[in-house]
């Protein structure tokens, strides 16, 4: 019978005992994210730290290795030829790690673990209520959830950062994913409450373009969405302003500074009774669905298979919820009802 250690080996003669005494995982930790997302505020951001302790960690690893770690360049900055070798060897190390998580987590069961999520901004209106809802019958999972916008979150999916992920599109070009259709996601146009459009009915989208338009920041998917509308029905909205979150094109359209289309989840809170009226728009809703993907080939642990279990069958709770907010969009839903139960609808590559 073979056995996994003998007391008579010696170490290995690989093992780099300098790295092993002078740096530690925390330190390449951070030089990873400093290197991956190009900032050290970013880097200081994501893994909740200051941005002096960044740079002093930073400062504490080049100087183990031996080696600069990152030349400035104007008032920027990237990795020198070692800070190079050193991210590639970060991220395998990583991922060596990750997958000892994932196989440890399977041996205990889905008691305990960890789910990594990354979903897109307009997500995080409605993903919380599903996570609080999974770890109620789930006590023992840690979760980590990472909301940024559509292009952040293809980076994280080519990266494997996470276990799933939540958009309203699946990327599309090189990156090959498991697609799985997971909830409705309606867009719809907004206005102030008072608004003069706000009464009436079957608004044509050539009247919508007469007013100020308030845009989501490039790198939205649901500014992409817009725009590729407008583009095919011929029409140029008004853009006023871009803005980088939801939160401020609501505000924004509470100003009076214009009309927007955004998600019917972004009412979550105050509803449609609010200061924000859903406008009746021909054409409108758009009828868009919530994906939840993963790179194709992955293997996911036990806890990330039970959350996608879990989460395609909240479809019909998530869409009652979205009906009893706007009662309209009833009539709307009928033709994709049931939809969000078949399952991976495709491989997208």
């Amino acid at each position: 019978m073979s056995t996994v250690s003998d007391k008579g080996s010696k170490s290995p003669a690989s093992m780099p005992d300098h790295m092993i005494r002078h740096a530690t995982l925390r330190q390449l930790q951070i030089f990873e994210a400093t290197v991956r997302l190009g900032s050290f505020t970013r880097a200081a951001e994501e893994l909740f730290l200051t941005q002096p302790t960044v740079s002093m960690q930073a400062k504490k690893l080049a100087d183990a290795i031996g080696l600069p770690l990152f030349e400035h360049v104007g008032r920027s900055f990237k990795p020198t030829e070692a800070g190079r070798e050193l991210y590639q060897s970060c991220r395998r190390i990583f991922e060596t790690l990750s997958n000892l998580e994932m196989k440890l987590a399977d041996l205990k069961g889905i008691k305990s673990g960890r789910l990594r999520l990354g979903v897109i901004t307009t997500a995080k209106y409605f993903v919380p209520s599903v996570l609080g809802d999974f770890c109620h019958e789930y006590p023992g999972i840690d979760v980590a959830l990472k909301v940024t916008n559509r292009n952040r979150i293809i980076e994280r999916i080519q990266a494997n950062e996470d276990d799933l992920y939540i958009m309203g599109q699946p990327p599309e070009g090189g990156t090959e994913v498991e697609t799985f259709i997971f909830a409705p996601n309606p867009l719809v146009v907004m206005a102030r409450h008072d608004h003069p459009l706000a009464s009436e009915k079957k608004i044509p989208l050539s009247r919508i373009v007469e007013e100020p338009f308030l845009l989501r920041e490039p790198g939205s998917g649901v500014r992409d969405t817009i725009l590729k509308i407008f583009e095919e029905k011929g029409l140029q909205p008004k853009v006023r302003m871009e803005l980088g979150s939801n939160e401020a094109i609501k505000h924004a359209v509470v100003g009076g500074l214009g009309l927007s289309v955004l998600s019917l989840h972004t009412l979550t809170l105050e509803g449609t009774k609010g200061p924000v009226a859903v406008l009746d728009v021909e054409g409108f809703p758009i009828q868009r669905k919530w994906y939840l993907v993963y790179p194709k080939g992955k293997e996911l642990s036990l806890v990330a298979k039970a959350f996608l279990d879990f989460a395609l069958k909240s479809e019909l709770h998530l869409r009652k919820k979205l009906e009893a907010m706007w009662p309209s969009l009833s009539e709307f839903m009928e033709d994709s009802a049931g939809e969000g139960k078949q399952g991976p609808v495709r491989k997208q590559g």
